[in-house]
């Protein structure tokens, strides 16, 4: 079976996140085994300058690279990456699961993800042009990649 990994900065606190990441993790079981992967987010001060955020990204690019499973299809998500739609999520899954073993999504924190991460990774990927907050997004991301594995299936 498939392995997906979702790597992600932060913990789910508000009730209705984490039952709408728990649904789509149970549904995901049909078709993959999923694992997430939450980080401890780097505190920043209340107006951070420029110099605190990139120190902080950095760090934080330390404890993602060093989380994602070595034989893994690399998935940064970030608003300058390539969007999609369902179909082509699908095909790029299925693609991806010929030559990896999983595939391992990435969400950043409030300020995203360090240009090391996006370097690394495999595929710059964008839902949407609009701005979400990371916690929404793990959601977003988990019923993407469920319809994405249901439009595989057929099902």
């Amino acid at each position: 079976m498939f392995d997906i990994t979702l790597i992600a900065m932060g913990k789910l606190k508000e009730k209705f996140y984490l039952s709408a990441s728990a649904e789509y993790e149970k549904r995901l079981g049909a078709y993959c085994r999923s694992n997430i992967v939450e980080l401890k987010e780097v505190k920043l001060s209340d107006s951070p300058s420029g110099s605190e955020i990139d120190a902080a990204l950095s760090a934080e690019a330390e404890k993602i690279l060093a989380a994602i499973p070595g034989r893994a299809y690399k998935v940064a998500l970030c608003v300058e990456g390539k969007q999609m739609s369902s179909e082509r999520l699908a095909r790029t899954i299925e693609e991806a699961s010929m030559t990896h073993s999983d595939i391992c999504f990435i969400i950043g924190s409030s300020y995203g993800l360090s240009p090391k991460v996006k370097a690394a990774a495999d595929l710059r990927l964008s839902f949407s042009e609009l701005t979400f907050p990371h916690q929404l997004m793990r959601v977003i991301c988990a019923e993407a990649v469920y319809r994405a594995f249901t439009i595989i299936k057929g099902t």
